[in-house]
């Protein structure tokens, strides 16, 4: 009788563990076939690349994983043992990579709500520069002297970002001091035609000049001028070169800090 019952446990087991393959065979393929099928589709590829990824990524755990405990369950694996043993690990692991999951969930936030995108110019924190990737982890910034750096996505989601290249246009101011012995309405026009003639400065908005201050060396003259957002840097450096060789050629003096001794003789 014993025997007769090990029999039928055998080929019990047997039947459940044949089922069990067969449904995890056919299972992962389904799971693949359906991740080529999302991969094409149109809906899915007017997402973000990296978004793209992750959600392929994250669609194809979550199905592998629902095809094993559905084949264990059938081979006759208690799901309870097998759902807190995969629990235990979640903790544990995720323990130990919070910084990690951090900067996970920093870029998924970025990819949604898009406050900086590939190609753009900004300013993040004290790094500016163009941004040249949006990883899961981290985001890589190309700075004007041709550095990259990589930062922290969490970081990013919990400070100040400065878009210059959103609006497609950016300002760019460059100050200059002049003496009080100079002519106000001939400095103005000076700086006036030279920025005008910079190649990337725009005609409209045009380029205007105004006095910000006076201060005890000088008259502060400001030259603000708009550009694409790319020629950011190369206007600011046009202006600041081509306005002193202007201040120059006009004979207009560019004082520098002194000191006058007046000497009292009886």
């Amino acid at each position: 009788m014993d025997i007769e019952k090990l029999k039928e446990f055998v080929t019990s087991a047997g039947a459940n563990l044949l089922m069990g393959i067969i449904i995890l065979v056919v299972g992962l393929f389904l799971v693949h076939w359906l991740v080529k099928f999302l991969k094409k589709s149109k809906a899915f590829n007017k997402l973000e690349p990296t978004l793209q990824s992750f959600f392929i990524n994250a669609i194809k755990l979550v199905l592998i994983i629902l095809v094993v405990l559905t084949a264990a369950n059938v081979i006759g694996i208690p799901l309870t043992s097998i759902i807190t043993i995969f629990a235990s690990a979640g903790v544990a692991i995720s323990l130990g990579m919070q910084g990690a999951l951090g900067n996970l969930v920093g870029g998924l936030t970025l990819l949604i709500l898009k406050p900086i995108k590939v190609g753009e110019y900004v300013r993040i924190g004290e790094y500016n520069g163009i941004v040249k990737s949006i990883g899961a982890f981290y985001t890589e910034i190309k700075t004007l002297d041709n550095s990259l750096i990589s930062l922290p996505n969490s970081n990013l989601t919990n400070t100040a970002i400065v878009n210059y290249s959103r609006e497609g246009i950016s300002r760019i101011e460059a100050q200059f001091t002049v003496s009080y012995d100079s002519n106000i309405d001939q400095v103005r026009e000076v700086l006036l035609e030279m920025a005008r003639k910079g190649e990337k400065v725009l005609a409209d908005p045009s380029p205007w000049v105004l006095i910000t201050k006076c201060t005890e060396t000088g008259i502060i003259v400001l030259v603000r001028a708009w550009a694409k957002a790319e020629d950011w840097g190369n206007v600011y450096y046009y202006m600041l070169e081509h306005g002193k060789r202007a201040l120059d050629a006009a004979g207009i003096k560019v004082p520098y800090q002194q000191m006058d001794v007046h000497i009292k003789q009886d």
